[in-house]
């Protein structure tokens, strides 16, 4: 079944968030002719401009005692209900439709059917497909031109030529409605949605150069490949036209996957993924031993810290960071890199640091409050294991910590005994490193529960 529509608007002819329907009339075909019909006016409850007036005839006089949109609705709902909405120029009149629905609370879902396209792939070769051209070429008569009811019309006239010249097209003629209305898009999104798994794991969008475009993960791939289709961002629909192909790997656990997504991303940069590389975290808060053993720390640009603890964007926000850790912990400004370590710092001067750097606080004491901050920002254990869901059944995945930083991640086989520390690394399938991974897995850590082996000896030489 068929709903072919056509309303008249006003206070945004072209953008259907601004505007408002005034008119629609709706014919339910069913494939052979019309077989119900309705047709109203619409109080728009708002002014009609002389602008909108001289376009369809309509006044503010006309609709004053017109039903308003919300009290026709459900009516609109039964007569399209199971049909395939029908326009010339379907996207304009859905548009309008649907929002009309949204202001009411309702999500109005219908698949759509624009003659335009349809008259563009079955009689090629006019100049131009606007509705009264194309009537005017195949001599259908338009009553009440820019009148929803005389456009609709015209519209199902045109429909039933379009359909008899489909019935006697030497190749359109065996295929389905949505098969002929199908575009190089429309089967590409479906060529990649059926290869999608609908696992864990990272996904590659492919230009028709094999060139990797985007880099994604999800725990459900086929589902998040449909949401980019769905999106209506400039983005998404810039990568949709270059998209052609994709690729993809499993993953079986999130962790995983958001580590595999951000080493790819740096490897391949592709052009609609959003700068996540190197480049986005300009600022470090590191830490090192003095030679006295005083624990200390420095905030600098991220390619010289040399043990960084948490990255930063922006050294406004490394330093608001800094600030709050050391007035928590009273930590002193001489073994924070912001004065000389020879010195007496500011901060002891106002009573704000108990005096490490004056010999008035021991070492050992001092030291405590380094180390929770470094409890804080660190991993639990300097070499540990993080065990978690493999890529089947028999699998399971794993991250390796090794002084502090991230190593790699594989796969081993459920069954099989890992007496050796080191035969973790033998199972490592990438071992990329990258400062924000280290990042990436401590808030992974703290949002999720995994089982964390930790290793009694270092297993493996930096």
């Amino acid at each position: 079944m068929f709903a072919i529509i056509d309303i008249e608007t006003c206070g945004g002819r072209f953008d259907a968030r601004r505007g408002r329907i005034i008119e629609i009339c709706v014919l339910k075909h069913d494939g052979l002719s019309v077989v119900e019909k309705f047709s109203t006016l619409i109080n728009p409850e708002c002014y009609i401009t002389p602008q909108f007036t001289k376009i369809s005839g309509i006044t503010n006089e006309m609709v004053s005692e017109a039903p308003k949109f919300y009290e026709v609705a459900k009516q609109i709902i039964e007569i399209t209900s199971g049909c395939i909405f029908v326009a010339h120029n379907v996207q304009f009149d859905y548009g309008f439709v649907r929002e009309e629905f949204a202001a009411l609370g309702y999500t109005f879902k219908r698949d759509t059917l624009c003659t335009v396209r349809l008259s563009r792939k079955l009689i090629p070769g006019f100049v131009s497909y606007s509705l009264g051209n194309l009537c005017a070429q195949l001599g259908i008569e338009i009553e009440n031109r820019h009148r929803a009811e005389g456009d609709a019309v015209a519209t199902s006239i045109l429909f039933d030529r379009l359909m008899l010249v489909k019935s006697q097209h030497p190749v359109y003629k065996k295929m389905g409605i949505e098969e002929l209305m199908a575009t190089r898009k429309d089967k590409i999104k479906s060529s990649i949605v059926e290869k999608l798994p609908e696992g864990c794991g990272v996904y590659y969008f492919r230009n028709q150069s094999q060139e990797i475009i985007y880099v994604g993960k999800s725990t459900h791939m086929r589902r998040r490949a449909q949401e980019h289709f769905q999106s209506s961002s400039k983005k998404s629909r810039l990568m949709q036209e270059e998209l052609y192909a994709v690729d993809f790997v499993e993953t079986g656990s999130e962790l995983i996957a958001l580590i595999l997504e951000s080493i790819e991303i740096k490897k391949h940069r592709p052009k609609f993924n959003r700068l996540s590389k190197s480049s986005d975290f300009s600022h470090a808060i590191g830490w090192q031993v003095y030679p006295n053993d005083v624990i200390g720390f420095e905030l600098g640009v991220i390619d010289a810290v040399q043990r960084p603890l948490v990255l930063f964007p922006s050294y406004l926000g490394a330093k608001k960071y800094f600030d709050k850790i050391i007035e928590n912990q009273s930590l002193c400004l001489s073994y924070c890199g912001i004065q000389n370590s020879s010195e007496v710092c500011f901060n002891h001067q106002i009573q704000k640091c108990k005096g490490i750097c004056a010999n008035k606080e021991p070492i050992a004491e001092y030291n405590v409050r380094a180390r929770l901050v470094l409890k804080s920002l660190q991993f639990a254990n300097d070499h540990m294991v993080i065990l978690v869901s493999g890529r089947q059944a028999h699998e399971v995945g794993f991250v390796v910590i090794h002084n502090q930083r991230f190593s790699g991640f594989g796969y081993i086989d459920r069954d099989e005994s890992v007496d050796q520390s080191d035969a973790w690394f033998d199972h490592m399938i990438e071992r990329t490193y990258f400062p924000d991974i280290d990042q990436l897995i401590k808030s992974y850590l703290n949002k999720n529960k995994v089982k964390i082996l930790p290793f009694q000896t270092t297993p493996y030489p930096d």
